[in-house]
């Protein structure tokens, strides 16, 4: 299985390790893009160089090159993730904006009728925001913000960041074992 895997500049960018690391145990075949705002909140967030997380995607590629084989509708590829996901790259999306390989490799995703998770890192929402979610669905995104579930009684941010991780899978049909469904907690 191959993912794209895009990282925009919303807080938020330990998800997108987390994410990149389970797919890594999974085998899963990541194509990594960050944005440039992103690669401003990787330093602060996570003290991570880029040349480290780079190693723990199989494919590194640029935001600016939207001629890049991932634009491309015969790209062999099971889905898009976009995690975090910016309000402006929600906004881009949403309304079929392609200025970076980021939205348009989204796009392509809608068009070739491809699972597409968007993980949008903002609060409070403004009416744009949330008008631009409802558009992101109705074209056939997935909608996945990161909201803390206490059900499955978390005892660190890292478990928040599973479950999640957990129901990314989940849409695009993938096992996991990130957490414990819903009943196995008694």
């Amino acid at each position: 299985m191959k993912l794209i895997v895009a990282v925009t500049g919303a807080s938020g960018f330990p998800l997108a390790i987390e994410f990149l690391k389970a797919c890594r145990k999974k085998k899963i075949e990541t194509h990594l893009i960050v944005s440039q705002s992103a690669q401003k909140i990787r330093e602060y967030e996570t003290g991570m160089s880029e040349k480290e997380v780079s190693k723990l995607a199989d494919c590194l590629y640029k935001p600016e090159d939207i001629y890049t084989r991932i634009c491309s509708g015969s790209f062999d590829v099971s889905g898009m993730v976009v995690i975090p996901c910016s309000m402006k790259t929600l906004a881009h999306i949403a309304n079929g904006i392609e200025e970076s390989s980021i939205t348009r490799a989204a796009s392509v995703q809608l068009k070739s009728r491809r699972p597409l998770v968007l993980v949008p890192r903002e609060t409070p929402l403004t009416l744009a925001h949330l008008r631009n979610l409802v558009k992101a669905k109705e074209i056939g995104c997935d909608i996945v913000p990161p909201m803390m579930c206490h059900y499955i009684k978390p005892k660190s941010v890292n478990e928040m960041e599973k479950f999640l991780v957990g129901r990314i899978f989940e849409l695009l049909k993938l096992e996991h074992s990130e957490y414990k469904r819903w009943g196995v907690y008694e």
